[in-house]
């Protein structure tokens, strides 16, 4: 193996270990430290993560996004209906199809947990061309499906 092919694994490997383990587990403990503010677990904040981000989702849109089983999922909607975060709403075409409906005035004031963060990311951004943004953009864009993809391929294999 060529110096430069071990070197190009090596910066692979350390750039794997940086977003996947080191930012990978930041962010985790960051939403966990928010989640618990709101008395709830990063389970249920990501969850409310999904149905602020689609306009008409259900209960079983999100099971299907997460993997969750319609049980847990159904805990999940409970502990965030309990808190006044998000309501369930039936679709008058089919009383079966239950939305989940953040709470507009909750979500701007979990929104405010989240200023500080955003505020520090922009300073960071500010370093960095739009050249550069629009490259990190589209590698996160790749990074997530090869994230779900790996995800599914885990759950398959029960």
């Amino acid at each position: 193996m060529s110096s430069k092919t071990s070197g190009r694994l090596e910066l692979e490997r350390a750039v794997t270990d940086q977003l996947g383990r080191q930012l990978g587990g930041r962010a985790l403990l960051f939403h966990q430290a928010v989640a618990e503010r709101l008395g709830l677990n990063a389970t249920d904040l990501k969850c409310l993560d999904l149905a602020r981000g689609e306009k008409d989702i259900t209960a079983g849109r999100i099971a299907e996004v997460t993997g969750l089983t319609t049980a847990a999922l159904t805990s999940v909607i409970d502990r965030l209906e309990a808190r006044g975060i998000v309501r369930r709403e039936r679709d008058i075409g089919d009383r079966r199809k239950v939305f989940v409906r953040p709470i507009p005035e909750r979500m701007t004031e979990i929104g405010r947990l989240f200023e500080s963060l955003d505020r520090a990311m922009r300073q960071l951004y500010a370093d960095y061309t739009v050249a550069d943004l629009t490259f990190l953009r589209d590698f996160a864009v790749e990074a997530d499906k090869v994230m779900l993809a790996e995800t599914k391929k885990l759950r398959e294999r029960d």
